[in-house]
């Protein structure tokens, strides 16, 4: 599980972002996994100043987008990290690295922030991805595996959704501070539930006909086998319960 302190060294750099929404994305994606250090690395600081002022594109991320900072090179955005991790969708470029699945990349991740070393997670614009030079800044190089129809040269994903995988992935074991999922306590329902849930499915079932029409379907001991499917809270069972009693009161209803 990752820490405030582990999820504070982690960096997410924006190399040659030209598109304010998709910074502003991979803000969003950076705050809600827990993380918080943005950097792009861009010599023109339109895109980021932009995307600094376009509050659609970075909406519940302002923090992230308000201590952001912007790189002329990428040798200065990354010179107090000490694990350099390249992303690239591969293509039909030569790449003369090793190149891992997200998934396997993780954990070495994720290790390295345990030791409270500064991982770099680097991105390219959206055009070209990591040029050759700019990952061979890279420790590691890693990908996001994606399907590729026949015939399809140039295999990529938006910024902000190649940033949201990765971090995702990243939190697959949790983090200190994640919202937990609420936990039902129900009741089981009960051998004396199931009973009454199976003579009313019987009357129902005479009720309507079905029994004479479908004989072998109403036996009671199949009956009884598909009411253990189909309560298995108290709560559950009182449903059904309702639900035949209203198809009984509108049958009876209507001799």
């Amino acid at each position: 599980m990752l820490t405030s302190e582990a999820r504070s060294l982690l960096t997410v750099v924006l190399v040659g972002a030209r598109n304010p929404s998709n910074i502003g994305a991979a803000a969003r994606a950076i705050h809600d996994f827990g993380f918080g250090d943005l950097r792009v690395v861009n010599e023109f600081a339109a895109p980021f100043e932009a995307a600094a002022l376009e509050a659609k594109s970075a909406v519940a991320a302002s923090s992230v987008m308000q201590s952001a900072r912007r790189f002329d090179s990428l040798a200065e955005a990354i010179a107090d990290c000490s694990l350099i991790v390249g992303t690239t969708a591969i293509g039909e470029r030569e790449i003369r690295q090793t190149v891992e699945p997200i998934r396997e990349t993780a954990p070495r991740v994720t290790a390295a922030l345990g030791r409270s070393e500064r991982v770099a997670l680097l991105f390219g614009s959206e055009k070209t991805g990591l040029t050759r030079e700019q990952l061979s800044h890279c420790s590691l190089l890693t990908t996001i595996p994606m399907y590729q129809p026949e015939g399809e040269r140039h295999l990529s994903m938006n910024l902000g959704q190649s940033v949201a995988v990765c971090l995702y992935e990243l939190s697959r074991e949790g983090f200190a501070g994640a919202r937990e999922l609420p936990e039902l306590h129900e009741a089981a329902a009960t051998a004396a539930d199931r009973e009454r849930l199976t003579q009313m499915l019987l009357d129902v079932m005479h009720t309507t006909e079905y029994a004479r029409r479908f004989p072998a379907n109403a036996a009671e001991p199949l009956v009884r086998q598909l009411v253990q499917q189909l309560g298995s809270s108290h709560r559950e069972a009182m449903t059904w319960m309702g639900i035949l009693k209203q198809i009984l009161w509108r049958e009876r209803g209507a001799e």
